[in-house]
């Protein structure tokens, strides 16, 4: 049985989505799974007889599988905001793999999917039909996660040290934010700067700068919704900019908002 994974999700926007008619749980996979899968995610919704509801997240370096009720996918990593309109009822069961950690399964550059779906049968053939039928025929979460847990650990490909690697680099993106240039990775991992450029276009599908300056957005986004005054140029700074309009601009072509847009935005809804 895998642990269910409790903490708020991250990267989620301000939503008109409420809390007693949508769901969102998380489960960390086996210890089998782990190098490879993040976690399993489930979303539900009820909205029969009222009005359709938007929900928003930002982008993180992961490829998901989903599968739906009309719908079975293989998303690459999406640069940019992802909106959906909820209506009716619905439940959506997805895989989040660990950054990089698709390509092991794949085998071809993670950089042919971004920005892209393909159906899961193109990812894993006839087999991906059988999966996609079995999660859609189960109504009990622990068992859809069963499945799952069983369908990828079948072919669960050899440790990949570039895998380790990069989410290694990652984890020291999230926890240092001192880290804002491409520069200060290789230097830390003592690397080529092209090499990594190269590892995370083949196995991420984004640049590192790309990582880098998303986790430093989700930042600002998670410091407008707490509510604290905030010292917008010192902000930028702080995240890397050379200059404010520089930093609006970014935040509003990810959120779609001027950073003092989105915060009345939420506080509005309070």
């Amino acid at each position: 049985m895998t642990k269910p994974k409790l903490d708020r999700p991250k990267g989620i926007l301000h939503s008109t989505a409420r809390e007693q008619n949508f769901r969102h749980a998380r489960h960390f996979p086996s210890d089998a799974l782990q190098g490879f899968i993040e976690h399993f995610w489930m979303v539900s919704w009820d909205l029969r007889g009222q009005q359709p509801q938007l929900a928003e997240t930002l982008p993180y370096p992961s490829v998901h599988l989903v599968i739906e009720n009309d719908s079975a996918e293989v998303i690459g990593v999406v640069t940019g905001k992802f909106t959906r309109l909820l209506e009716g009822q619905g439940r959506v069961f997805g895989v989040k793999f660990k950054p990089g950690a698709f390509f092991p399964f794949w085998k071809s550059p993670i950089s042919q999917l971004s920005d892209k779906a393909i159906p899961v049968r193109e990812a894993f053939g006839a087999a991906g039909e059988s999966l996609t039928q079995a999660i859609r025929n189960e109504e009990e979460e622990a068992k859809r996660i069963a499945i799952a847990e069983e369908f990828l650990r079948a072919r669960l490909p050899e440790p990949d040290e570039n895998v380790e690697l990069i989410n290694r680099i990652i984890d020291h993106v999230i926890a240092d934010r001192n880290i804002l240039q491409v520069d200060d990775l290789a230097s830390l991992f003592n690397m080529n700067k092209r090499t990594l450029q190269r590892i995370f276009s083949q196995y991420v599908g984004v640049s590192p700068k790309w990582v880098i300056k998303r986790y430093r957005l989700h930042e600002a986004a998670d410091l407008l919704a707490s509510g604290k005054i905030v010292d917008w140029p010192k902000i930028a700074l702080d995240l890397g900019y050379f200059d404010q309009a520089h930093f609006i601009k970014d935040f509003k072509t990810l959120v779609g908002k001027s950073p003092a847009e989105y915060a009345r935005t939420i506080h509005s809804e309070r």
